[in-house]
């Protein structure tokens, strides 16, 4: 298994790949893999001749210090994971110090507006800090193909965006949410749960399945109030938001347009753990 740590030799590895025009597949993460990423890695095998996956936190896309310094960073676990989906993916853990070389600051980036929903509202400057190095990570390894999950499916639009506004030769695939099997959707933070507050999360995936049902017949506003009402029975449980946005734009839906694809978008906090999820509304 080929493990690098500098872009300088990662690239003059991958150069012959290049040479050859070898679809590349690339699975972008944060490391503390689970599950949804070895799905995410899967995928790349089935569809790409060689598969790199990045591990790296970074620390611009962060806008709570003791969030980044509490993220878990488990590279060694990491390793033994992605070697039992295959030994010939290529692994990419940079120091923060290769990737932005002692200035450890965003570029400003304008995705029309999509940056300025749910989480943009609540984390001031992180989808600079996701542009920033997603666009660095593709501009070093030039995938054919990149995989993201559907969890951050805000996330997912703008990375789409980025690709078409700065005209990036990548395919972005969207791959479907993984879940525990009380229904939480799989995140690297989980791993800062108790074992109670795991199995108490469950609320989250419950609460907007049936706000699914409700949005049949209910208006969005109503749905949210239902919503806020839910989490209020549950003390431990800190809704900061609740949202029902069209997939395309993110805008919030105001009076439903039978011509729009709605889902709804959640952020919760546990004992000081941020936790999101989203649900198809179709």
């Amino acid at each position: 298994m080929q493990i690098f740590s500098t872009q300088t030799d990662l690239v003059s590895f991958l150069n012959p790949f290049y040479d050859k025009k070898s679809t590349i597949g690339f699975v972008p993460t944060m490391g503390a893999l689970h599950k949804g990423h070895l799905s995410l890695l899967e995928t790349a095998l089935q569809n790409n001749e060689i598969v790199v996956i990045s591990i790296f936190v970074n620390p611009t896309q962060f806008n709570n210090h003791e969030d980044l310094k509490k993220y878990p960073r488990t590279l060694e676990e990491d390793v033994k994971k992605i070697k039992s989906i295959s030994e010939e993916i290529i692994i990419y853990a940079p120091t923060v110090d290769d990737i932005y070389k002692g200035k450890t600051i965003s570029q400003h980036f304008n995705f029309d507006g999509l940056e300025n929903q749910m989480e943009g509202k609540f984390r001031m400057g992180h989808f600079d800090g996701v542009g920033t190095i997603v666009k660095q990570l593709f501009e070093i390894i030039k995938p054919t193909n990149a995989y993201f999950g559907e969890k951050d499916f805000q996330q997912l639009q703008i990375v789409k965006k980025l690709v078409s506004k700065y005209k990036i030769p990548v395919k972005i695939i969207g791959c479907p949410i993984f879940r525990e099997p009380n229904g939480l959707a799989m995140s690297s933070r989980n791993e800062r749960l108790s074992s109670t507050e795991r199995k108490e999360a469950s609320i989250i995936f419950k609460t907007i399945t049936h706000a699914k049902k409700l949005f049949k017949s209910k208006s969005a506003k109503e749905v949210t109030n239902w919503v806020k009402n839910e989490f209020s029975k549950y003390p431990k449980f800190e809704l900061e938001y609740f949202e029902i946005a069209d997939e395309e734009k993110l805008l919030p839906c105001i009076r439903k347009n039978k011509s729009k694809n709605y889902r709804a978008f959640i952020a919760v906090f546990v004992n000081n753990i941020r936790l999101i999820d989203t649900i198809s509304l179709k």
